[in-house]
């Protein structure tokens, strides 16, 4: 049986890091996390094909205009992500359930060319101006990234009727136990 690709997008300070790894602890679904490529040099401890799949710019372009990847992004100048189609073929072709960490045109995108063998998952703020705080209450980014941030919410969230199903993380413990019902429900 061919497993299901679950993505799991939302933007910037929703909870969506944090929700993936609260569906991970919990250890009851079936599924693994997709390993994603990107350009960057490997940091200390990071191993090829277990944190990233760790290519060079040229590998990277290579593979872009060859059709590899089933979404890539250039995140910030000159540094690439992406997810690798063969990573996501041959993982559904051997049954596992994947999910993907990755942004809103990257989640429709998936959607689009996978159809029904993929779940989209939106994760919500209960408004943007609780988004806004706690961006600044991370204390990570400078008031005008704030700003950048805040503003492309404003489109994530307008994409949102795009995906299967939306959660607004208003509560953390609920948004969790709401993904974890949704996706169990999504892989069966």
């Amino acid at each position: 049986m061919e497993g299901k690709i679950i993505v799991i997008s939302a933007p910037s300070g929703c909870g969506k890091s944090t929700i993936i790894g609260r569906l991970f602890d919990g250890g009851d679904l079936n599924m693994r996390f997709s390993v994603s490529a990107t350009n960057r040099q490997p940091r200390q401890g990071e191993e090829n094909g277990v944190h990233y799949h760790f290519l060079s710019t040229a590998e990277f372009r290579d593979a872009v205009a060859a059709g590899k990847f089933i979404e890539w992004e250039e995140v910030y100048p000159g540094r690439y992500y992406g997810t690798l189609r063969s990573e996501i073929d041959n993982a559904i072709a051997r049954g596992e359930n994947v999910i993907l960490d990755i942004d809103v045109n990257g989640g429709i995108n998936v959607k689009k060319l996978y159809g029904d063998r993929a779940f989209t998952l939106f994760v919500q703020p209960p408004s943007i101006d609780e988004l806004r705080r706690r961006l600044e209450g991370r204390g990570t980014d400078s008031p005008e990234v704030i700003d950048q941030r805040v503003d492309r919410a404003g489109y994530e969230i307008s994409q949102a009727p795009q995906f299967d199903c939306v959660v607004v993380n208003d509560n953390l413990d609920k948004a969790v136990a709401e993904a974890h019902d949704i996706i169990a429900k999504a892989i069966g």
